[in-house]
């Protein structure tokens, strides 16, 4: 799927979003750490989703279609290279199919990664599937505009050919947003495949116009986690404020939803 042509890997958040993903034909599932934090009531981030709790959440919604899903695996739940390697090997046990590790620490004060410790945390990745035997997409994922680094095109570029030469299969920079700068990442990381976060409305970018800027792969992490959720919250809002339950006009067909879920019983 990465090899050629372009297409949309979306995020559900549980097993009964997935199954519905999977009914209306994707071919392909990720998961979304924020997302599942969120159902817990917990902030994302590796510190209120623990690898405990990450690798059994991944383990669910691989089970839950028979599509291929990648694990969003935030920094792999370790500084050094050596406890990311292990990590990935447990990762990979859960059934994935690709997986991504960024260069994120969590730490507000040093946000990311030296550069020679980030290429080696995707070094140490690639080796521990290379040992396994398992044919698993390997996401390298610099967060450079999610941290405010300053110029992130230019230090994301910079970070992603790297990760390509380590041996990322796929390379993603979330919120890279204009045209000229995602053709350059595309250009830049060739023959390894792109993926570009879609997190909002846009009035420029679309599957046709990323597709046409050469990206192989289109992810919407947490959005539509978002989407549910704002729908709940103005639901709820609205009851509370107004002592009707207006809102509920717009709530999903109970039968369609009982009616895809009871094919799987």
């Amino acid at each position: 799927m990465h090899d050629s042509g372009c297409f949309v890997l979306p995020n559900p958040w549980d097993v009964g979003t997935a199954v519905y993903l999977h009914h209306l034909g994707f071919e392909a599932l990720a998961t979304t750490s924020a997302g599942v934090a969120f159902t817990r009531g917990k902030p994302d981030g590796a510190a209120g989703l623990p690898l405990e709790e990450t690798l059994a959440h991944i383990r669910e919604i691989v089970e839950a279609t028979p599509l291929p899903v990648n694990a969003d695996f935030q920094s792999g739940y370790a500084d050094e290279p050596e406890g990311v390697a292990a990590n990935v090997t447990l990762c990979l046990e859960t059934g994935v199919a690709g997986l991504s590790i960024e260069d994120n620490t969590g730490n507000m004060a040093s946000p990311l990664y030296q550069a020679d410790l980030a290429v080696a945390r995707i070094r140490a990745a690639r080796e521990a599937i290379d040992s396994s035997g398992i044919p698993v997409v390997l996401t390298g994922r610099c967060e450079a505009w999610l941290v405010g680094q300053p110029d992130p095109f230019r230090f994301a570029l910079e970070r992603l050919v790297a990760y390509a030469e380590a041996g990322a299969d796929c390379l993603y920079a979330p919120g890279v947003s204009e045209p000229d700068e995602i053709a350059a990442i595309v250009k830049a990381v060739a023959p390894k495949a792109v993926n570009i976060l879609m997190h909002g409305p846009s009035k420029v970018l679309s599957v046709a116009r990323l597709a046409n800027l050469g990206v192989r792969r289109i992810s919407v992490g947490s959005a539509l986690a978002q989407v549910a959720w704002g729908a709940f919250i103005r639901a709820a809002q609205s009851i509370k404020a107004t002592g009707t339950f207006d809102s509920f006009a717009d709530a999903a067909s109970f039968g369609e939803i009982n009616a895809i879920f009871s094919k799987r019983s």
